[in-house]
C-alpha cells in the first residue's frame, strides 16, 4: 500500500484505545491499561496504581518534560505514556530515566531499523535528532515513567527551536505508523529493562547504554561547566573532562556542540 490510500488507511486504524493495545500485550506491563482520548498529563493518571499500570492518552494539554519543559504534540501524533513501577529500595533512583530511555531506544530501533543513542539523562537521538524523552517522578515509594516519543508529526508539526534539534519517526524515513504496535513494544522493553535493572541495577545493561552513548566525546557544558564527555560511568552519572579535572554529574542541564 502507497500515497494517498495508505494514508487514509492509517487514519482510520490509528489508535491507541484499549481495544487496539491490549490484544497485542506479550507481558504485565499494560495490565491495568488506561486511555483518555485527551488529558492534562498521563503523570497524574496513576496515583495508587499496581506497578506495570499504564497511562495513555492522545493529546496531553499541560505534558512536560525535565525542568519544568513542556511536551507538546497535535493529538494523535505521537505516543504518550506513563508506567508505574515499584523498585526495589536498593536500587538507585535517578538511573530509571536510563532504563527508560534504554525502552524506548529498543522500541524505536525495532520500528526504524536504525541505531538510537540515548542523550544523557533521558533523550533518545536518531540522526542526531531528539525522538523521544523520558520523565522519571519519585512519590510514595512508586516511581511513574513518563514516556514520548514522536511517530507521526510532520516537520511543521515539531518544536521550532527545542534544546535539541527534534524528529518523528515519521520525518526521518517518510513513513506514517499505527501507534499500537510500537506502544506495545515499548511496554515490553521497559519490562524487560526494568526488571534486569531490578536484578542487578545498571550493570546488567551498561554493555547497550555505553554503546549508545550520545554524548561522548563531545564537547559540552553541564550547568556551565565547559569539557569533553568521558561517558555515562556504572552509576548512571555523566562524566567530563574539564579544565579543572574529571566531574561526575548525577543531574543537569546538558548543552553541548551540534
Amino acid at each position: 500500500m502507497r500515497g494517498a490510500a495508505r494514508a487514509r488507511s492509517i487514519a482510520v486504524a490509528d489508535s491507541l484505545a484499549s481495544a487496539a493495545v491490549e490484544p497485542l500485550l506479550a507481558g504485565r506491563f499494560g495490565r491495568p491499561y488506561r486511555y483518555e482520548q485527551s488529558c492534562e498529563s498521563t503523570q497524574l493518571l496513576l496515583e495508587g496504581a499496581t506497578e506495570g499500570a499504564v497511562a495513555v492518552c492522545d493529546e496531553q494539554t499541560s505534558g512536560r518534560g525535565r525542568l519544568g519543559r513542556s511536551w507538546q504534540a497535535p493529538s494523535g501524533t505521537a505516543i504518550l505514556c506513563s508506567i508505574l513501577v515499584r523498585p526495589p529500595a536498593a536500587r538507585r533512583m535517578p538511573e530509571l530515566s536510563l532504563v527508560g530511555g534504554m525502552a524506548a531506544a529498543d522500541a524505536v530501533e525495532q520500528a526504524l531499523g536504525l541505531t538510537a543513542q540515548i542523550k544523557w539523562p533521558n533523550d533518545v537521538m536518531v540522526n542526531r535528532r531528539k525522538v523521544a524523552g523520558v520523565l522519571a517522578e519519585a512519590r510514595n515509594g512508586a516511581v511513574t515513567l513518563g514516556v514520548g516519543l514522536n511517530v507521526n508529526q510532520t516537520r511543521d508539526e515539531l518544536p521550532a527551536d527545542p534544546p535539541s534539534p527534534a524528529a518523528s519517526l515519521r520525518t526521518i524515513d517518510g513513513v506514517e505508523r499505527d501507534r499500537a504496535p510500537i506502544l506495545a513494544v515499548l511496554l515490553d522493553r521497559v519490562e524487560a529493562r526494568y526488571d534486569a535493572w531490578c536484578g542487578a541495577g545498571l550493570d546488567a545493561i551498561y554493555d547497550f547504554l555505553g554503546a549508545r552513548d550520545f554524548l561522548r566525546g563531545r564537547r559540552v557544558a553541564v550547568d556551565g561547566l565547559e569539557g569533553y564527555a568521558v561517558g555515562i560511568d556504572r552509576q548512571g552519572r555523566l562524566e567530563i573532562d574539564t579544565d579543572r579535572g574529571r566531574r561526575s554529574f548525577e543531574s543537569g542541564e546538558v548543552r553541548y556542540e551540534r
